[in-house]
C-alpha cells in the first residue's frame, strides 16, 4: 500500500525490473489540436462515475471486462497516479469542428498510456525503458465506424513522440478477438509484429509504430 492507502501495483504491472526500467518516469501526456483534447482522469471528480456507466455499455463490457463501480475505479485512478507505470486519461471530441455544432465538446473515450517495459507485454519483445503503449475504450458510439477514432490513432504516435523524447516506439496490444481496433490500427499505419499468448486466458496481437526504422521492435517470445 502507498501513503494514500491504495495498492502500489496494478494487475499487469511488473515489479521485478531492471534499474533503468524501474527508474523510467510516467508517460508525459501528448497534446492534440482540435477537434481532439486529452486530459488526465480525475479520481476526485465525476470521472469514476462516468467510467462506471461507460464500462457497463455492452461493447465495452465485452472487450474490457471492467464493470467496476465508481469507488473501485476511483481507487484504480489513484493507484495509477501514485506510480510511474500508467496514466488514466479522458479523450474529448469537439463535434462542432466536424460539423455537428449541436453536440459541442463531448468526452468520447477512456485512454491509458503505460510504460510497456513495466507491463506484461514487455516480456514479448526486447522492450526499451522509454517505450509507451496505450489502451483505448471508445464509449461514444456516435464516433464508432466513422473513421474519427482511426484519425486520432493515426496522429497519436507523433504526439506521443513529441511529448516523450525518450520513447523509441509506441505499442498496442489488442485482444486477438478485437477486430475493430485491429482494423483501426492497421488503417492508421501501425505494424503487427505477431500474435502472442500472454497468459493461458489472454491472446493478443502486438502492434507498433517505431520512431525510426532502426527502432522496430524484435520479438523475444515465440509468436503463434
Amino acid at each position: 500500500m502507498n501513503p494514500a492507502g491504495t495498492p502500489t501495483a496494478l494487475p499487469r504491472e511488473q515489479t521485478d525490473l531492471p534499474a533503468d526500467v524501474a527508474a523510467a518516469p510516467a508517460p508525459n501526456l501528448p497534446v492534440f489540436e482540435a477537434p481532439f483534447a486529452l486530459r488526465m482522469a480525475d479520481p476526485d471528480g465525476t470521472d469514476p462515475d462516468m467510467l462506471e456507466e461507460w464500462m457497463a455499455r455492452p461493447h465495452l463490457l465485452e472487450s474490457w471486462e471492467q464493470d467496476w463501480d465508481a469507488q473501485r475505479r476511483r481507487e484504480n485512478f489513484r493507484t495509477q497516479l501514485a506510480g510511474t507505470y500508467s496514466r488514466p486519461c479522458i479523450l474529448s471530441l469537439d463535434f462542432a469542428v466536424i460539423g455537428q455544432r449541436e453536440k459541442g465538446v463531448v468526452d468520447v473515450a477512456y485512454i491509458e498510456f503505460y510504460r510497456a517495459a513495466k507491463d506484461e507485454i514487455g516480456k514479448l519483445y526486447h522492450a526499451d525503458a522509454g517505450d509507451i503503449a496505450f489502451h483505448i475504450a471508445t464509449a461514444e458510439t456516435a464516433v464508432i465506424g466513422k473513421g474519427i477514432m482511426s484519425a486520432w490513432i493515426s496522429i497519436l504516435p507523433a504526439a506521443v513522440f513529441a511529448a516523450n523524447p525518450d520513447c523509441r516506439r509506441m505499442m498496442g496490444d489488442p485482444d486477438h478477438r478485437n477486430e475493430p481496433i485491429r482494423r483501426s490500427l492497421e488503417k492508421s499505419g501501425w505494424q503487427s509484429i505477431g500474435e502472442f499468448d500472454v497468459r493461458p486466458d489472454r491472446r493478443i496481437f502486438l502492434y507498433t509504430v517505431p520512431r525510426t526504422p532502426a527502432d522496430m521492435p524484435v520479438p523475444a517470445s515465440p509468436r503463434i
